[in-house]
């Protein structure tokens, strides 16, 4: 089993989110905006929505590599009950009184669903084509290929499978706690605009109360028409699971919303309105929210940012807030995990889990209206809450305790030790010994590269953590609640075990080996968490 789990890290797990979203299945979809350069702001996102134009056979000019799993696969069950080192509160406790106006959600982007073909993760598109440096006839080479992780596989269903992929993608964030999806529009045609009219259907029929907030991505639209736009925003706001006000206005959150002005955007609420009977309460999300706020204040109901994803890029957030409140606005806060880009040749320190605990905890302190988690499963970002290969549910577990104090305005009870295990499998300044050519170099504005394993222990009392990092053993004292405690990375398996009057009660195991020879460069960092087995 380590040979396999050590064959699949060296073809999988080393290497490349992309800043392209690639559609293996092209129907018309439009072709990008040019994707920032390395240079850009640090709230820069890239283009999205090429078609890749490869088929789904063998990939040619790369073998095939070996499965993908490592032991796990999303059966779209309910969580365990011990998941989480806390009970978390149920849906219908999160989502009335004072917890329900305190909305949480996650960005769905449509080029990366459970599964492209329905077929075992051990060959699957994913697999073949995504995850292989060699797939899709090798045009992802040069950046060591598209991606570096993968949803956790999913067996093949009978029927309508995308259909109930998608409506396990819902129940999935739904039992979060996550209240609804942001849907990335990228396309008015083809596969994504098909797959995100499907998620509007499966999120009503998988849980009526979760929402679904409409964001045009203008950084891929090709249309400068706003009636264009405006005639495909009413289609999809005809179904129920269309985020509303409760004075019945649809919201309206277009991402780079600084694309257009903000007397086009009126244009398209003014059409929105008089041709198709649809009052707008527009949200624009801005990659620089400072430059453009005051124009769209008059025509906005509240403002968001795409935001760092690097912990020493947060400083601004409270004045985001307070300038939110100063025009008359809601503000809805990003909140990240990390974010790592070969084809862009950039990527930010997340510092472990430095980046979504800083996030969080500037929504909680700052006072927050909104949370988007950015994103739910963009892998060629890296960027992913949804349950995946290399992180499990992790950071979906995590998010869930932050979730409950944002909603409800308390910490949850720790009822459960639980250990969380963060690290990359490769250092910082690694070279790859493979084909690739790009490298990824920090973004601007990021914290410094480091390398550390890090232990995040959530305990009902104090006990000893026994760690260890390939041959390197140590011991600390942790105290009750969270704790971050960080360790040198090294070169093989990382594991921490909970030692309470001689008895464990808590381990978990990386089950990634660190390396300083790998074949791609891979900067995630991967997790595991003692709360669910796999």
């Amino acid at each position: 089993m380590a040979a396999l789990l050590l064959a699949v890290f060296l073809l999988v797990g080393a290497g490349a989110a992309t800043g392209i979203a690639w559609d293996p299945f092209p129907s018309g979809a439009p072709a990008p905006a040019a994707a920032p350069a390395t240079g850009a702001p640090a709230s820069a996102r890239p283009s999205a929505a090429k078609p890749a134009g490869g088929d789904q056979g063998a990939a040619k000019g790369g073998a095939t590599p070996p499965p993908a799993t490592r032991g796990q696969e999303d059966t779209g069950g309910p969580r365990p009950a011990d998941a989480l080192p806390f009970d978390l509160p149920g849906p219908a406790a999160l989502r009335s009184g004072e917890a329900g106006r305190k909305l949480v959600f996650a960005h769905y982007f449509t080029p990366y669903p459970l599964s492209l073909d329905n077929a075992s993760a051990d060959s699957d598109y994913y697999t073949r084509n995504y995850l292989d440096p060699g797939g899709e006839n090798g045009k992802h080479q040069r950046y060591g290929g598209l991606l570096r992780d993968r949803p956790l596989p999913v067996p093949p269903k009978a029927g309508d499978w995308e259909y109930a992929n998608l409506r396990q993608e819902v129940r999935t964030a739904r039992d979060a706690g996550i209240d609804g999806f942001t849907l990335d529009l990228l396309s008015l045609s083809g596969k994504n605009w098909e797959r995100a009219r499907r998620l509007m259907e499966a999120a009503h029929a998988a849980d009526p109360a979760f929402k679904i907030m409409l964001m045009p991505d203008m950084t891929a639209l090709d249309t400068d028409d706003p009636a264009v736009l405006a005639g495909a925003v009413a289609t999809l706001a005809a179904s129920p699971a269309a985020h509303r006000l409760a004075d019945g206005r649809l919201v309206l959150s277009p991402f780079k919303a600084e694309q257009k002005d903000p007397a086009w955007w009126g244009r398209v609420i003014d059409t929105l309105r008089t041709r198709h009977g649809i009052r707008t309460a527009l949200v624009p999300l801005f990659l620089d929210f400072d430059a453009h706020a005051e124009a769209f204040a008059p025509i906005s109901y509240g403002f968001s940012e795409w935001g760092s994803r690097s912990y020493a890029g947060q400083e601004g957030a409270t004045a985001d807030v307070r300038r939110a409140r100063e025009l008359g606005g809601i503000w809805m806060q990003p909140v990240s995990v990390q974010d790592a880009r070969p084809n862009q040749g950039i990527y930010d320190e997340a510092g472990n889990t430095a980046t979504l605990r800083s996030t969080w905890t500037h929504a909680i302190e700052d006072g927050a209206d909104w949370v988007q988690l950015t994103t739910w499963n963009d892998y060629s970002e890296g960027s992913q809450f949804a349950p995946s290969l290399h992180n499990g549910y992790a950071y979906l577990d995590l998010t869930s305790y932050y979730l409950t104090r944002f909603k409800t305005g308390a910490w949850p009870r720790i009822v459960r030790d639980t250990l969380y295990l963060t690290a990359r499998t490769q250092f910082a300044d690694t070279g790859p010994t493979g084909a690739q050519s790009q490298l990824m170099s920090l973004r601007k504005g990021s914290a410094a590269a480091r390398d550390t394993v890090e232990v995040l222990s959530f305990l009902t009392a104090p006990g000893t953590v026994r760690t260890a990092v390939g041959r390197t053993a140590r011991e600390y004292a942790a105290p009750a609640g969270l704790h971050a405690e960080l360790l040198p990375l090294g070169p093989g398996i990382s594991s921490a075990r909970l030692v309470r009057d001689g008895r464990a009660t808590a381990e978990v195991e990386l089950p990634y080996p660190a390396d300083r020879t790998v074949p791609v460069q891979d900067l995630q960092y991967y997790a595991a968490t003692s709360g669910r087995a796999g």
